[in-house]
């Protein structure tokens, strides 16, 4: 299949997958645009061990992880002008228990850190997540399980200290 012809099978799927993810359609739009563009880049490395349209989320998937990245770093300047106002204290305790939650978050092992992430904060369906794992939909299940179990055993653990 042709360019063309991948575009036009896929984009509905890889734009939806991406407005899952980020619930912005100019953003899903403009990182669905980039995902082909770096698909057809990188053609070459594309070995048929999974499917096109898993191959493409992929990559956008990369695309949204490096966006947010961006975002956050962006977010911390924004948060520390907001802690000069006045009206910072109420700011600051909801701040440390998202904090407190996402460390947690971050200390788990993979893949339980990036299922619960991407079904938690990019809302995709088990089928999807096992799809982007080349797993099955019942691998992502008990994943997440596990890693829901895990974050709040190590809630408890890290509020009793």
């Amino acid at each position: 299949m042709d360019s063309a012809g991948i575009y036009a099978a896929y984009y509905e799927r890889v734009y939806r997958f991406l407005l899952g993810l980020s619930r912005n359609n100019d953003l899903a739009e403009d990182l669905t645009q980039e995902t082909f563009l770096r698909a057809m880049k990188s053609a070459d490395r594309f070995d048929g061990r999974c499917s096109i349209v898993t191959y493409l989320c992929s990559i956008a998937r990369n695309l949204y992880m490096d966006h947010c990245r961006k975002q956050r770093k962006e977010q911390l300047l924004d948060d520390v002008q907001e802690l000069t106002s006045p009206d910072w204290s109420d700011a600051l305790l909801d701040r440390e228990q998202a904090l407190r939650v996402h460390r947690v978050l971050h200390e788990l092992e993979e893949p339980y850190k990036e299922v619960f992430s991407l079904r938690v904060f990019g809302e995709l369906s088990h089928a999807e997540i096992g799809a982007l794992f080349s797993k099955n939909e019942n691998w992502s299940r008990i994943t997440f399980y596990r890693a829901k179990v895990l974050l709040q055993h190590r809630l408890m653990e890290e509020s009793h200290e």
